[in-house]
């Protein structure tokens, strides 16, 4: 296994509980677990509104919701099903937030049409002319989950390494070597759940992909302890069905903090989680791919304000405001950013669901971006199927 995240500590379990005795190694690049993707989210236990009906997105998160929060029960993390309002500021996303509510009742996600007057009896300091609200939807913390995962796999006999960067693959006709300067190691099948790396890893594997990760940081504020009562459930903008991303919401954490974020913003090194990191190899990927020309032109508005709002503090603010009109400049104080692994194929298409892809001897997880975290449980089901195919 090749991938310490939630996904590919998730896999491995799932591969021990239906393999048992079997001999299993996952490498993480990282001195961590959890590092990336998973350790730098919003926390939420998505209900799975969003998706196209019938993807895997749609499929699993519903699925994984429920095993999520079973997960937690069993093994004492803690939860919270506080829900989710996803608020309408206006008469065109008052047309999109019904057209979700239909999209809802097509995936089979409970919810509830709610009136301008409705919502802010149920969250005095939100505005909007309507809101759906998603009574399933949740917070966690995914490393929690991650290190719970990660015991039952050692508990099973399963080994882990941190601090194992790998920088080859070589698949023969009946055998899988992965080496780099922890070691080597040979096995019989070998899946790599890799995040921000997943498609350099599908390439040393041998695979012939037209697709490349394109980093997006997404940055955050928290809100000053005084704020933190502001909101009792998970406040979310109605999405842009021709935008990539669901905009800035405020999220309270399991932890008791309050979030705003995140924005979207091209990232120019793919594990630099400063402001203004750039990572040489990264940008070159990056800025040299046809792909991302092609999404940069079909988004220029889109990605100058994202720009803008990173840069200038009172950008953010003001689509903070559109729901929440009281926040000020002030309440917005540094958070740690994320980076989003998002793949994009060479003819600018981002990819939306999430992709898997194979050779005879190993599987490669190439997209799983948001809900990934709350779909591990079911993902990692379907990528041992694939294994066992």
């Amino acid at each position: 296994m090749i991938g310490g995240g939630i996904v590919g500590v998730a896999t491995a379990h799932r591969v021990l509980s239906r393999h048992p005795g079997a001999s299993l190694l996952l490498l993480e690049k990282a001195d961590a677990l959890a590092g990336h993707q998973t350790g730098h989210n919003s926390g939420v236990i998505h209900s799975g509104i969003y998706y196209e009906p019938g993807s895997l997105k749609a499929r699993l998160c519903r699925e994984g919701a429920r095993r999520t929060k079973e997960f937690a029960i069993a093994h004492d993390i803690p939860f919270q099903v506080c829900g989710k309002l996803l608020v309408a500021t206006d008469s065109a996303e008052h047309a999109r937030m019904l057209a979700l509510y239909e999209r809802s009742i097509t995936n089979g996600v409970e919810v509830e049409l709610l009136d301008a007057a409705e919502l802010v009896r149920r969250e005095p300091h939100v505005t909007g002319v309507g809101a759906l609200f998603v009574p399933d939807t949740g917070i966690i913390d995914y490393r929690r989950v991650t290190e719970a995962l990660a015991t039952r796999v050692r508990t099973a006999g399963g080994e882990i390494v941190v601090g194992a960067e790998v920088t080859a693959i070589d698949e023969s006709g009946d055998a899988v070597t992965v080496s780099g300067p922890a070691g080597s190691w040979r096995a019989r099948r070998l899946v790599a759940c890799a995040g921000l790396q997943a498609d350099r890893m599908a390439r040393m594997a041998g695979l012939r992909i037209e697709l490349r990760i394109v980093p997006f940081r997404g940055e955050y504020y928290q809100l000053p302890p005084a704020r933190q009562g502001l909101v009792r459930t998970l406040i979310y903008p109605i999405p842009d069905p021709e935008l990539p991303f669901l905009g800035v919401h405020l999220s309270p954490t399991i932890d008791g903090d309050l979030t705003v974020g995140p924005n979207a913003v091209l990232g120019l090194s793919r594990e630099g989680y400063r402001k203004g990191s750039i990572d040489p190899r990264d940008a070159r990927e990056v800025l040299g791919f046809p792909g991302f020309h092609r999404v940069a032109a079909a988004n220029v508005r889109t990605g100058l304000r994202e720009l803008r709002n990173s840069l200038f503090k009172r950008g953010y603010l003001a689509e903070c405001r559109r729901y929440c009109p009281e926040l000020t400049i002030e309440d917005l104080r540094p958070r740690e950013a994320g980076i989003r692994a998002q793949a994009v194929l060479r003819d600018g298409t981002l990819v939306h669901d999430f992709l898997i892809e194979r050779t005879a001897r190993s599987v490669h997880v190439l997209n799983a971006p948001s809900p990934a975290a709350t779909s591990a449980l079911p993902i990692a089901d379907h990528i041992v199927n694939e294994l066992d195919a």
